[in-house]
């Protein structure tokens, strides 16, 4: 196999893995470009001395990510209003092509879901590089040690960090059809502008948030309690009164895609826990909304 096959064949399993690490196709587009560049800084010799060739470009993949998390904190930093991870579709082959781990602490939809990237968010970079490695790529850990550099305990321990804490944010989480229920009726109500039934199916304590990136209106920061989330999202038709709302699959289950003229505006999605609505994602910055636009 020559090297494009090779890259070629790894790609989309890289993209899977750089995306549950950066949380954006763009900064995983540009982690598996100097994952490739990596490769072809290598003499032919040491490039045939490689027996593995795809368990060494998830190593360097996971580096580069390891390196750009540091970088896109800081950048979050000044970033104009919240920052949401990019969503993506349920179809997307960024969430299809990730292989099967050997662990069960999440499924292949909910390792792209908003839910657990906001989670994911809120690890350090080396936890979160140890939990994607192994807990959703399957990754060993003394592959990780390497890329992390630490030793094999250590990763364990990185990974066995991030992923109590990650139970610990995700305990409660609907099943897919419970979060599919409520996400109709939050739908119906809010198409209704049944303020009642709205708030009925949001949690006492949920929060919104919207990314509008600096590029587009959004809400500056988090609404929360359900009576302020309801009347902000009653509100939204008033703003945006050629907007269409369509149910559409995400990672997290049932969402719901705006559009604006047949052009991409807006994913919501939802978190679900204890039969309502606990948080609510708004992405509208466009650079997020490319696989949307497809």
């Amino acid at each position: 196999m020559d090297d494009v096959e090779l890259l070629a064949r790894e790609r989309r399993n890289l993209l899977a893995l750089a995306y549950r690490m950066l949380g954006t196709v763009a900064d995983a587009e540009d982690a598996v470009q100097e994952t490739y560049v990596r490769w072809y800084r290598l003499t032919e010799a040491e490039r045939s001395e490689i027996r593995n060739p795809a368990a060494w470009l998830t190593r360097v993949a996971g580096r580069v990510c390891l390196d750009l998390l540091g970088s896109a904190r800081a950048r979050r930093e000044r970033y104009v209003g919240e920052w949401l991870p990019e969503p993506v579709p349920g179809e997307s082959p960024i969430a299809a092509s990730v292989p099967l781990g050997p662990l069960d602490q999440v499924t292949l939809d909910d390792s792209v879901s908003t839910a657990l990237l906001v989670v994911l968010e809120s690890l350090t970079p080396a936890e979160r590089v140890a939990f994607v490695l192994h807990d959703v790529f399957g990754v060993p850990f003394a592959e990780i040690a390497e890329t992390v550099g630490r030793t094999p305990d250590a990763a364990r321990q990185l990974a066995s960090q991030a992923r109590r804490r990650v139970r610990e944010r995700r305990a409660g989480a609907a099943s897919r059809e419970e979060h599919d229920a409520v996400a109709q009726a939050f739908a119906t109500a809010t198409a209704t502008g049944d303020l009642a039934a709205l708030v009925a199916v949001l949690d006492p304590d949920v929060v919104l948030r919207a990314d509008g990136g600096g590029h587009v209106s959004a809400a500056r920061r988090p609404v929360f309690g359900a009576d302020r989330v309801a009347r902000f999202l009653l509100g939204l038709p008033h703003l945006l009164p050629e907007a269409r709302v369509e149910p559409t699959v995400t990672a997290d289950g049932l969402g719901f895609l705006v559009t604006v003229d047949g052009r991409a505006d807006a994913v919501l999605s939802l978190s679900v826990s204890g039969q309502r609505v606990t948080d609510v994602y708004i992405v509208r910055n466009p650079d997020k909304l490319t696989l949307w636009r497809e």
